[in-house]
């Protein structure tokens, strides 16, 4: 490991965006944020979009920062963002219009359509990849269906990192870790499936080759270097999804261990070797994802904090450690809910969408912010129960330890609900896993760390963990009982 190695990181969610510098000097990544923006949906014409030229501006905006930061400029940059959206670009590299959002309407009913050529689980059996109507797959094929023009113009498929990659580089790139989210790519052949892609009738050619996470795409490009002053600054294919970067980041050791990345979305599951493609996991709805060095990273979307957030948002953005205090003093298991209930993917109202929920499944609605947030937190935890009972199932053995990472792991209390409603203790942190991994695997292509292995040892010696042991379990053994029963009836409403 060489004396010191900067990196800037562009980690890019679906709700805001940030810029983070990482310095790594002997064994010990020292991290600071150089920028944090919003990053909305735009609304127009009746759809979703995402305003990538915006995005763009505030990564150049960053680099001129980070190019005039005190100790030096950074040798690498890399991009990181949500999964299964994509932007389509013209035979001469332009971009062809915004780039839709996957919360976009438009792909309700296109998987049962879609199913009506490839049975789901011959699909499964390619992919690996757990069905939701927003995935990259569903989204072509609405296209396909309306007759796009703008598809039918395109030339190349970039997924959000790799675009915004491109924007930095002049380089096209297709990366495994992201395209692994569209429900195309086959991991077994290690390359987009021939047959989805053949059914979906796409142009020749626009989907390109896939390289692994952690390669140097080439040097910043020319006008950027112009207008950021940042000479010598390599543009890094890291781990383009956010998960995969942020299960990178997870500081874990030995087996039988998991992890839940929370965020906006929870993501639960555990590091394998190869693709589980069995019918277990096929009837459980898991997926399995490209992680880093060769991992796939097999796992069950959960709706996250989306909910708390867009609660926040509607009473007015009150600070999370006051909303949490009033959740703590709320009444336990006053109603229940289905955080992935389709409805919740993305009402007007979130207050709103949850008290429709609980009058249609027959319960009353707490009438306080601390008793919303507090189902909010239960269900969550509850469902990542669920969640955790089938992946043991699915792989046959018990887990004994949970890393809870991202964002989510700064709320003590859902911590605290979840090793309580597991039984398995919680280790919270790195809260910042996702930037974390995105600045190591920029480490490990640019020769600074040697593997995956090393980059979770930097990780353990470099930011302070909180754990949580189970405590009280008969309160959340009887809830869980009734959580059971109660989605059996909600299911479909």
């Amino acid at each position: 490991m060489t004396d010191q190695m900067r990196f800037l990181a562009f980690d890019l969610g679906a709700g805001s965006g940030r810029a983070i510098l990482g310095t790594l000097r002997e064994g010990m990544l020292r991290t600071r944020e150089v920028s944090r923006f919003p990053n909305a949906m735009l609304r127009l014409r009746g759809h979703h979009y995402w305003n990538i030229y915006s995005l763009y501006e505030k990564l150049r905006d960053a680099l001129a920062r980070a190019g005039s930061d005190p100790e030096g400029p950074p040798l690498g940059v890399a991009v990181d963002t949500w999964g299964v959206d994509f932007c389509l670009f013209a035979r001469d590299g332009s971009l062809l219009g915004l780039p839709f959002a996957y919360r976009d309407l438009r792909t309700q009913g296109m998987p049962e359509e879609f199913f009506k050529k490839i049975p789901p689980r011959r699909v499964y059996e390619k992919t690996g990849i757990q069905t939701m109507a927003i995935n990259t797959l569903f989204q072509l094929y609405a296209m396909v269906r309306e007759k796009s023009p703008v598809l039918e113009a395109a030339r190349t498929l970039l997924m959000m990192p790799e675009a915004l990659s491109y924007f930095l580089s002049g380089v096209m790139r297709s990366e495994r870790t992201i395209a692994s989210t569209s429900q195309v790519f086959n991991p077994t052949l290690g390359k987009w499936d021939p047959e989805l892609v053949e059914i979906l009738g796409l142009p020749p050619g626009l989907l390109g080759d896939v390289g692994e996470p952690g390669r140097v795409l080439g040097p910043l490009a020319e006008d950027l270097v112009r207008e950021t002053g940042l000479e010598g600054v390599s543009v890094v294919a890291g781990a383009g999804h956010d998960t995969a970067a942020a299960v990178a980041a997870v500081p874990a050791e030995g087996k039988d261990w998991a992890y839940i990345s929370c965020g906006t979305w929870s993501l639960i599951g555990v590091e394998l070797d190869e693709p589980l493609l069995s019918d277990a996991a096929f009837r459980m709805n898991f997926t399995n994802e490209g992680g880093v060095g060769g991992k796939i990273r097999f796992l069950k979307n959960v709706s996250g904090l989306w909910l708390l957030q867009e609660c926040r948002r509607a009473w007015g953005d009150p600070p999370y450690e006051k909303l949490v205090g009033e959740a703590r003093l709320a009444e336990p298991f006053q109603a229940f809910l289905d955080p992935d209930w389709e409805g919740f993917l993305n009402p007007p109202d979130m207050p709103g969408a949850i008290r429709e929920f609980c009058g249609r499944t027959g319960q009353e609605a707490p009438s306080y912010r601390g008793g919303v947030v507090r189902i909010i937190l239960e269900s969550l935890a509850l469902k990542y129960r669920l969640v955790l009972e089938g992946l043991e199932k699915v792989l046959g053995r018990k887990l004994s330890k949970l890393h809870l990472v991202g964002g989510g792991a700064r709320n003590e209390l859902l911590c605290r609900f979840t090793a309580d409603a597991t039984g398995l203790p919680v280790e919270a942190g790195p809260f910042e896993a996702t930037s974390i991994g995105n600045l190591l695997v920029q480490a490990m292509a640019l020769g600074a760390v040697k593997d995956l292995e090393e980059i979770r040892k930097v990780v353990r010696a470099s930011f302070p963990l909180v754990p949580f042991e189970p405590g009280e379990r008969e309160g959340w053994d009887k809830a869980l009982g009734r959580y059971r029963e109660f989605l059996e009836k909600v299911e479909g409403i």
